[in-house]
C-alpha cells in the first residue's frame, strides 16, 4: 500500500505566510486590529497551531505585527512594515490598485540612483567607461525586441550602480527594480518612439558621467526615472 506524499511542513509554512502578508496588505486584517487566534487561524488555513505560531513570528520579523504575550497578535501600521521584504514588497505592488506604492517606488529608485550616477562621475575610470559605454550599445543594439531591450535597459542601470562604489544604495535599487520589474503594471505601456526615448536618455546620462559631471549625472538619470514611469503610468489608475 503506498502512503500519499505529504506537502513538505517548510511549503506549508511559506503558503501561509504568504497569504496572511497578503490579508495584511489588502486590509482583510487592517493597521491597529487583533489578528485572530491561532485555533481560529489554524482552522482556517487546516494547518497546525505551529505551523501559525512561526508564521506570527515570522510576521513580526517583517514589521507587520506585534505579538505580545496574554494579549494576543496586533496588526501594526504600514510605517513599521519591511518595504524591502520580499514578501511584503511583492504583495503590494501586486495589490497596488492606484499605483501610489509604484508611484512612491520610482521616486526612491530615482532619488537612490541619482546619487549613484553622480558618484560613479566622481570615481569612473577607463575600464569603467568601457563597460557603460558596452551597456549603452547593448540597448541600442536590442532596441526592435522588447524583451532583449528591457533586459539590457536593467543592465545598465546595473553597471551605473557598480561604478557608484555604493555597495548599500545599490543593494536597496536592485530590490526596488527587481520587484518593480517583475509586475505589469510597473511595465505599464509603451507610447510611440518610447524606446528611442529611453535610449536617448541613457546616452545622456551615458555622457554625463564621462565627463565626469556629477551634477548633470544626477539630474539625468532623476529625469528618467521619473520621465520613464510617466511615460508607462496607466493614466486610468488616477494620479
Amino acid at each position: 500500500m503506498n502512503t500519499p506524499r505529504r506537502t513538505p511542513i517548510e511549503r506549508i509554512g511559506t503558503t501561509v505566510l504568504r497569504e496572511l502578508v497578503e490579508q495584511i496588505v489588502t486590509g482583510v486584517h487592517p493597521s491597529d486590529s487583533t489578528m485572530p487566534t491561532e485555533a481560529a487561524l489554524s482552522e482556517e488555513f487546516g494547518v497546525s497551531r505551529t505551523v501559525i505560531r512561526e508564521s506570527m513570528k515570522r510576521l513580526q520579523e517583517k514589521g507587520m505585527v506585534t505579538v505580545a504575550q496574554g494579549r494576543g497578535t496586533s496588526v501594526n501600521p504600514r510605517t513599521s512594515w519591511n518595504m524591502l521584504d520580499p514578501l511584503v514588497i511583492d504583495a503590494l505592488v501586486a495589490n497596488d490598485d492606484n499605483l501610489t506604492v509604484l508611484d512612491e517606488l520610482s521616486i526612491v529608485r530615482a532619488a537612490l540612483e541619482a546619487e549613484m550616477a553622480g558618484a560613479a562621475a566622481q570615481r569612473l575610470d577607463d575600464d569603467g567607461l568601457e563597460r557603460l559605454r558596452a551597456a549603452l550599445q547593448n540597448m541600442a543594439d536590442n532596441i526592435d525586441d522588447q524583451a532583449e531591450f528591457r533586459q539590457a535597459d536593467v543592465r545598465f542601470h546595473h553597471v551605473v550602480m557598480s561604478l557608484s562604489g555604493n555597495t548599500l544604495a545599490e543593494n536597496i535599487a536592485r530590490v526596488l527594480i527587481g520587484h518593480a520589474v517583475g509586475s505589469s503594471r510597473f511595465m505599464g505601456h509603451d507610447p510611440a518612439h518610447s524606446f528611442e526615448l529611453t535610449l536617448a536618455e541613457h546616452g545622456r546620462i551615458t555622457e554625463a558621467i564621462a565627463e565626469s559631471d556629477a551634477a548633470a549625472s544626477r539630474t539625468a538619470m532623476s529625469e528618467h526615472i521619473l520621465g520613464s514611469w510617466s511615460r508607462r503610468r496607466d493614466p486610468s489608475r488616477g494620479e
